[in-house]
């Protein structure tokens, strides 16, 4: 069942799935559990000759039983997995590491554009370069994302790092990611953004750190 997602290479990433697959073990045994009890229910109790229907109104600690249990148990499993889903929300939203690599991103109808703030650091200066559908960073450092869009909603999502962010006009959201393995992955849109939606899908470049920094020279080539 690992094969239904893409292949984790963030370092948070285990921690994601390791909610779902609580909430998918959680649910699936309540599942069978809960099917299992009613067609037992429907064979045990079936219309039989000679037997009347019984009405029941739930006045006993044994009737009231059935329906206070499931309801404890289902309070416990709630109470599971919000307290490790605040954990990892805590881990990834609320604790920021400091970034060794910070972009601007702005989603607009129907592309990414992502802007480096150049050798000085700084952005709004000469030295930004912009780069539309292509994000360039280096595997195992901390990438800084500031979010917005253009024009309407969207969803900036990285399925191999498990990052999914809605992009809003008018605000700058934060967001981080740090890249664990070398390769190419697609930046698609995760929100319904318009006519062209199903085309705004950019690419992630990870590189090492030699091939980052030949990238770097190869678009600051006056720095040596």
């Amino acid at each position: 069942m690992a094969s239904w997602f893409p292949e984790n290479v963030s370092t948070f990433g285990g921690d994601v799935d390791g909610i779902f697959w609580l909430i998918f073990y959680i649910t699936t045994v309540w599942f069978f559990l809960t099917e299992g009890l009613i067609v037992y229910f429907v064979i045990r109790y079936r219309r039989k000759p000679g037997t009347k229907a019984a009405y029941v109104l739930g006045d006993t600690r044994t009737q009231l039983a059935w329906v206070v249990v499931p309801l404890v148990i289902v309070i416990v499993l709630d109470l599971l997995i919000d307290i490790r889903s605040t954990e990892v929300w805590a881990k990834i939203k609320g604790r920021m590491p400091p970034a060794d690599v910070t972009v601007r991103v702005m989603g607009k109808q129907f592309n990414w554009e992502f802007t480096y703030p150049g050798p000085d650091g700084k952005f709004g200066t000469e030295d930004d370069r912009r780069v539309d559908n292509d994000l360039h960073v280096p595997v195992g450092k901390v990438v800084r994302l500031i979010l917005t869009s253009k024009d309407v909603i969207h969803s900036f999502f990285l399925p191999h790092a498990r990052l999914k962010q809605d992009v809003v006009p008018g605000r700058e959201i934060p967001a981080w990611f740090q890249i664990s393995k070398a390769g190419e992955y697609e930046i698609p849109c995760a929100e319904l953004c318009g006519f062209g939606h199903s085309g705004m899908n950019g690419r992630l470049y990870a590189h090492t750190p030699e091939d980052y920094e030949k990238w770097i020279k190869e678009n600051w080539p006056s720095e040596k």
